[in-house]
């Protein structure tokens, strides 16, 4: 077995993205996992960077953080940054409503078309370190 593979299986895609509401479909398969995330206001939702799948993209070691004005070159795991060894992005969202396997979500910064890998539900008492130490340029983002 090679430690250094591995296969990750997406479990649905970013139907629509207007404004800052999305749609998630998620497949037929996976609909059971659905099962009371309803009972959660917000998720964690880790996707697939598919525009950035490629070589180019995945050879990206180092980067300027573009939303974080002033901040200096940094490593791409001291980053938040869509190029990087493996585009999987991470985002918390305020789940709206699940229509059947449609999940209605505010807040994701995927794009239409982006390959969901997983959903979890958002736990503030794991989820949030109120004392989290981060540099200055990253207190505040810039707006796009």
């Amino acid at each position: 077995m090679d430690m250094n593979k591995g296969e990750v299986l997406f479990i649905g895609n970013v139907e629509s993205v207007k404004d800052n509401l999305s749609k998630i479909k998620i497949y037929e398969e996976y609909i059971e996992g659905l099962y009371r995330l309803s009972i959660f206001s917000h998720i964690i939702i880790l996707y697939w960077f598919h525009n950035r799948d490629n070589e180019k993209d995945r050879s990206v070691l180092r980067v300027i953080p573009k939303m974080h004005k002033g901040a200096p070159e940094i490593g791409v795991f001291t980053s938040r940054s869509p190029s990087r060894p493996n585009p999987i992005g991470l985002c918390v969202t305020e789940l709206s409503l699940i229509e059947g396997c449609v999940l209605n979500v505010k807040g994701l910064d995927a794009e239409e078309g982006s390959p969901i890998i997983d959903i979890k539900p958002y736990l503030p008492r794991s989820d949030s370190v109120s004392i989290a130490r981060v540099p200055n340029y990253m207190q505040t983002g810039l707006s796009t």
